[in-house]
């Protein structure tokens, strides 16, 4: 089976750096960008099996990248795993929520939980996902 390719967008070098040793170490090809404009782009000319974009960044957040992928008819499908330290992850509560159709999982994750997230979503398994709350509306994210 080939290695699914991964794009990781933070914009802290160090979150970058040890999630690709991680996702390396476990088989993964990844890519990475630190701002969504590079994000978008390296979406475009790699076509990713799977984003992981943090929520806040500089110039451009993650849902506004989510928003422009959207748009393209080649990039709308791909699924993306939002990171955020917005919604601290509570005692006892499993990852992954699930909001108006996408995984949002609290900083700082659990490795194990983040990959099993990342194999449903690849899988094709959306059903599977944690879905302790679910809208259909789009998040915004307030600077």
């Amino acid at each position: 089976m080939d290695k699914k390719k991964i794009l990781i967008v933070d914009d802290e070098p160090d979150a970058l750096f040890i999630l690709q040793k991680e996702l390396t170490a476990r088989d993964y090809s990844v890519i990475t960008a630190n701002n969504g404009r590079d994000a978008i782009s390296l979406v475009r000319s790699q076509h990713p099996d799977l984003i992981i974009l943090d929520v806040a960044m500089p110039d451009m957040d993650g849902g506004q990248v989510a928003e422009k992928l959207q748009e393209g008819l080649s990039t709308k499908d791909i699924p993306i795993i939002f990171l955020t330290a917005l919604f601290p992850k509570r005692k006892g509560e499993e990852q992954g929520r699930v909001v108006a159709g996408h995984v949002f999982i609290a900083k700082p994750y659990d490795i194990d939980e983040l990959v099993a997230q990342m194999e449903k979503l690849i899988l094709g398994h959306p059903s599977e996902l944690q879905s302790s709350h679910s809208s259909s509306q789009n998040i915004r994210i307030k600077k």
